[in-house]
């Protein structure tokens, strides 16, 4: 029987990847065992839930979607059957749960109402990216996206450039799959020809490619991130 926690439960990076190659035997049999979960998308969440072979029918899953849009969104409501000693799952869109992803607002609300929050183990593309990258792997912080607006995303990436340098630092941060491109060229514009860069993409499929260069070897030889996962790191 399942203690009544809130489980954070880790997706695949691909669709096509079945959960037992990097979910373990445990965490499967804990997703098998929920019947209430709070998701980012619905539809997504039910194919996971079947590829896991959940045992409970799909028609008497209790599922509720965050809004990653609003900021807002009142929901105490999802924490009502933790409340009734009912266990729940918070289910990622894609990695772990909380890590770049809506779902912290729903970890806090949990703390906030003494809910006993269980991460569960699973892949997350930020560390794995670390670990493949050959940077400092004692030293490094996750910025997410930066800024939209070229002239502050530029001076953005300097300022990651110099606390790379002074604190011998590795940086992290993602950009949306469509605008990949933009933020490689201000990468190899802006930073120094020395700085390493590693682009970290499609990590976890069949096309994954993971490798860093300094930054005047990458500009021989840009590769094309179009509508592509990346991760990308400097030191």
């Amino acid at each position: 029987m399942l203690k009544t926690q809130l489980y954070l439960i880790p997706c695949g990076l691909s669709t096509d990847t079945a959960p037992e190659m990097y979910l373990s035997a445990s965490t499967l049999d804990i997703i098998r065992k929920l019947k209430v979960f709070i998701v980012e998308n619905e539809k997504s969440a039910r194919a996971f839930l079947k590829q896991c072979a959940i045992e409970t029918p799909q028609a008497e899953l209790t599922i509720f979607e965050l809004d990653k849009h609003d900021p807002k969104q009142n929901i105490n409501s999802f924490l009502d059957p933790l409340k009734n000693k009912i266990p729940t799952g918070l289910l990622s869109e894609a990695g772990c749960p909380a890590v770049a992803d809506p779902g912290a607002r729903v970890v806090a609300a949990a703390h906030k109402a003494n809910i006993k929050v269980k991460p569960l183990i699973g892949p997350s593309s930020i560390l794995l990216a670390l670990m493949a990258s050959g940077l400092d792997g004692q030293r490094f912080c996750f910025h997410g996206y930066l800024p939209i607006d070229r002239s502050e995303r530029i001076k953005t990436l300097q300022q990651l450039e110099r606390s790379a340098q002074q604190r011998n630092e590795t940086q992290i941060f993602i950009e949306a799959p469509y605008r990949n491109n933009p933020m490689l060229k201000d990468l190899l514009s802006a930073c120094n020809n020395e700085t390493r860069l590693c682009i970290a993409s499609n990590i976890d499929t069949d096309e994954e490619s993971i490798r860093t260069l300094r930054v005047q070897e990458w500009k021989k030889q840009v590769p094309e991130l179009h509508k592509i996962p990346v991760v990308f790191l400097i030191l």
